[in-house]
């Protein structure tokens, strides 16, 4: 037997331990981005939008963590400004030890080698009079990373890494589809050999049948070159494809934070459990499409948000001391944070107020 099976054999048999969980890479403290809005009269004070209000959340190095909500709910503005692509008005975000919160024009410049963002619309995103493989070269020039034949023979890994042939770098964006606009763009954001990939909605442009091409391709370079990815979507079937931790936002701040599997086998926070009514399913069809929890009224304005649970207005479950006080994030189970009042642990399991509605059975096919 050689000894590389005698040490296979030798590993199989040993008692297994659990996997030491990965470090920290991205740590978001108390983060606030509120724009101020010009006054609306001479005597009227300025108004100021609150379109991020207080959201903590860390990802560990080569995971996943998605931040999903309607629109309007800040998670874009929250990706934004961990790229320092929107001002920061309170709070940090940590990127290993480096506080990109406090760094200059220059210094910023410098860690961006460190974080990238692949952007929503793949057909906006790239100048139409620029040749494809300038565009992924761009990174490598303006951050002077390596000779021009080093950088040519990088633009060519890239286009491989991404499903493409080298020979494509030569030709327009106008040139491909949106699929392999996507996957320029994701060229691009690797180029500098990034630790962490924002991924603001990258498919929800595309095609249903291209996306989860690009959801592969994504979860493959993750798995290859050891990527982590701060992830928002509103899709909650992509969403469920591809984290490993999730983040319900609802009107500029975390209402749950949950790992992938806890979360979809049984959402706590009304909000979350309304959003995963809403997500389509084959069984049922229109009695599925009935019985999902439809809520009443609009979000309230980021202006002037009330003091209390920011979801109560819209809650179907709420109290009249829901409205009183804003509750916090409190964690009430393993790495499960909830941010309700109504959400009791009995027995060291927490009790959802409000449940998702039983999937009906579909109807089988007429012969």
């Amino acid at each position: 037997m050689s000894p590389t099976l005698v040490t296979a054999v030798a590993d199989s048999s040993a008692p297994t331990s659990p996997p030491t969980p990965s470090p920290v890479l991205l740590t978001v403290t108390d983060l606030k981005v509120h724009f101020p809005r010009p006054s609306a009269g001479l005597f009227k004070a300025p108004e100021v939008v609150k379109a991020v209000d207080g959201v903590s959340f860390e990802v560990r190095r080569g995971t996943t963590l998605a931040v999903v909500g309607e629109s309007g709910s800040g998670k874009t503005t929250t990706a934004l400004a961990v790229m320092r692509l929107a001002p920061i008005t309170e709070g940090s975000v940590r990127l290993g030890t480096t506080d990109l919160s406090l760094l200059g024009d220059d210094a910023m410049r410098e860690a961006r080698r460190r974080l990238q963002i692949i952007f929503q619309d793949p057909y906006s995103s790239l100048n139409p009079r620029q040749r494809v493989g300038d565009a992924v070269r761009a990174p490598l020039d303006l951050m002077k990373i390596g000779t021009a034949d080093e950088r040519a023979r990088r633009v060519d890994e890239l286009f491989t890494a991404v499903g493409l042939r080298p020979e494509q770098k030569n030709l327009f964006p106008h040139q491909f589809s949106g699929g392999q606009r996507q996957r320029i763009n994701i060229a691009r954001a690797l180029a500098t050999n990034p630790e962490l990939v924002v991924c603001d909605e990258p498919v929800s442009a595309l095609d249903i049948a291209i996306r989860a091409q690009i959801l592969n391709l994504l979860v493959k370079l993750q798995r290859e070159l050891g990527l982590t990815y701060l992830f928002i979507s509103h899709d909650m079937a992509v969403v469920e494809h591809i984290c490993d931790e999730i983040a319900v936002m609802y009107l500029g701040q975390i209402v749950e934070r949950a790992p992938r599997k806890a979360f979809f086998a049984r959402p706590l926070h009304p909000y979350s459990v309304a959003l995963m009514s809403a997500v389509p399913d084959v069984r049922g069809g229109r009695a599925r499409a009935a019985q999902r929890i439809q809520l009443s009224g609009d979000p309230p304005s980021p202006i002037s948000p009330p003091p209390g649970c920011r979801f109560a207005g819209r809650c179907p479950v709420a109290e009249p001391a829901c409205a009183e006080a804003l509750p916090p994030l409190v964690q009430v189970e393993a790495d499960h944070w909830v941010r309700c009042r109504r959400v009791q642990v009995m027995d060291g399991k927490a009790m959802a107020p409000l449940e998702l509605p039983v999937i009906p059975q579909a109807l089988p096919l007429a012969a």
